[in-house]
């Protein structure tokens, strides 16, 4: 059985006031056999809804909210690396220019 404001509402992790795609769940619990009570919210304009869905639709929702999580934790590997790199960069700058002492460790 569909709730009758998912039939014409986007999906739960695009915000229906300002279209972010980055709504994100506040809380969510069972509400019934396959129905959940959650809570969203976007983190763009502060808008939130608390509503119940369908099992379905909170699954298609956790797999997106998967995939966000996977694309960050991408970004953040990434993000390291480069940092990493910089410091070693630095750091072998900083030995060529003999501006590190044995006093500095």
């Amino acid at each position: 059985m569909q709730h009758p404001a998912e039939q014409t509402a986007p999906p739960l992790h695009i915000c229906r006031e300002c279209a972010s795609p980055l709504v994100a769940p506040v809380a969510w619990e069972q509400a019934g056999p396959r129905e959940w009570a959650v809570t969203i919210q976007c983190p763009n304009c502060e808008w939130w809804d608390a509503d119940v869905f369908d099992e379905e639709t909170v699954e298609r929702f956790d797999e997106e909210l998967d995939r966000g999580t996977e694309a960050l934790v991408r970004d953040l590997l990434r993000l390291m690396r480069a940092n990493m790199e910089d410091d070693v960069e630095r750091f072998v700058s900083a030995l060529r220019a003999d501006a590190i002492l044995p006093e500095d460790f």
